[in-house]
C-alpha cells in the first residue's frame, strides 16, 4: 500500500543521529556538518517505487559531489522484510551506484524523529541543518512513464546551493509505507 510523505514544516532543525554504516562503522549527522547541503533519504531495497528510482538518485549524487552530503537511512523492519537487510542493501547500493553512506535505523527511533512515513522519503537541509525541502523526487512513480530525472529534488537542491528560497510548492514523496516492528509505529 502507497503512502505518503508526513510534509514536515519547512525550517524543522535535522534531528541527530549516530548509525551504523553498512560499510562498517558509524555515520552521524555532525559528521555531515560544513555541507552546504544535507540530503537525509530514508529507503529500502523491497520498495518498488525506490527501485525505480533509485539508479536516478546514484545519478543524483554523482552530479553533485562533493557540493551535496548524502546519507541514506533504512528503518524498515529486516526481520520481517529480510530484502532490507544490510546484505541486500549493499547489493542496492551497488547496483544503483549509490557513493554515499547506506545506515541501519535498527530501533527506528530516526525515522520516528524525523517522522519518515515512506520509502523513498527526501528531506533536503541547508548549511545550518533547517529543513528546506521534503517531498518527491520527482513525478515518476512505477508504470507511470514518466522519466526519472530527479527534477523536484534538484531544482530545490540548487536552490540550496545557490542561496536562494527553495519553492515552499512541494509534492510529498510516494512510496512504501515504513516497514514498522510491532509497537513501534508512531501514533
Amino acid at each position: 500500500m502507497a503512502a505518503n510523505s508526513f510534509m514536515v514544516p519547512l525550517g524543522t532543525p535535522a534531528p541527530g543521529f549516530d548509525l551504523t554504516a553498512i560499510s562498517g562503522g558509524s555515520v552521524s549527522l555532525l559528521d555531515l556538518k560544513g555541507s552546504p547541503a544535507t540530503l537525509v533519504v530514508f529507503l529500502s531495497n523491497h520498495c518498488p517505487y525506490v527501485r525505480h528510482i533509485e539508479q536516478g538518485l546514484g545519478r543524483l549524487a554523482a552530479d553533485y559531489g562533493s557540493r551535496l552530503s548524502i546519507v541514506a537511512i533504512c528503518s524498515n523492519d529486516s526481520v520481517t522484510y529480510p530484502d532490507d537487510d544490510p546484505t541486500h542493501l549493499a547489493e542496492q547500493a551497488a547496483r544503483a551506484g549509490f557513493t554515499f553512506p547506506y545506515l541501519l535505523d535498527d530501533t527506528q527511533e530516526v525515522a520516528k524523529a524525523y517522522r519518515a512515513a515512506c520509502t523513498p522519503d527526501f528531506f533536503l537541509y541547508d548549511a545550518h541543518f533547517k529543513l528546506a525541502y521534503r517531498g518527491e523526487f520527482d513525478s515518476a512513480r512505477p508504470g507511470n512513464d514518466v522519466p526519472v530525472t530527479g527534477s523536484s529534488l534538484r531544482a530545490a537542491i540548487d536552490a540550496v546551493l545557490s542561496g536562494e528560497p527553495v519553492n515552499p510548492d512541494q509534492s510529498p514523496s510516494m512510496g512504501c509505507g515504513i516497514k514498522w516492528k510491532p509497537g513501534n509505529a508512531p501514533a
